[in-house]
């Protein structure tokens, strides 16, 4: 799987591209509100959007019978180095 990379992978420029796959059951399907913030489920945190993706992809499928329980990618480069884009 993509996800067991090496954390150390970087762009081109150098930085680490963190994303953080997780997800939880919501309380409507039309609004990202969480049903019990206690039980998301965190599938973990990957060094470039392509791992995070498959580990995403992976995390969905098994909930796909649940239609209120999702799963996001979270840029987490973005929130720790916001003037990068």
């Amino acid at each position: 799987m993509a996800a067991d990379k090496g954390a150390s992978e970087t762009a081109e420029n150098g930085k680490q591209l963190l994303h953080l796959v997780f997800g939880g059951t919501l309380t409507e399907l039309d609004k990202v509100k969480f049903d019990d913030l206690s039980k998301l489920d965190i599938v973990g945190i990957y060094p470039n959007y392509a791992s995070a993706y498959d580990a995403w992809k992976d995390a969905a499928q098994r909930s796909v019978d649940d239609a209120h329980m999702r799963y996001f990618i979270v840029h987490l480069h973005r929130l720790l180095d916001p003037e990068t884009a």
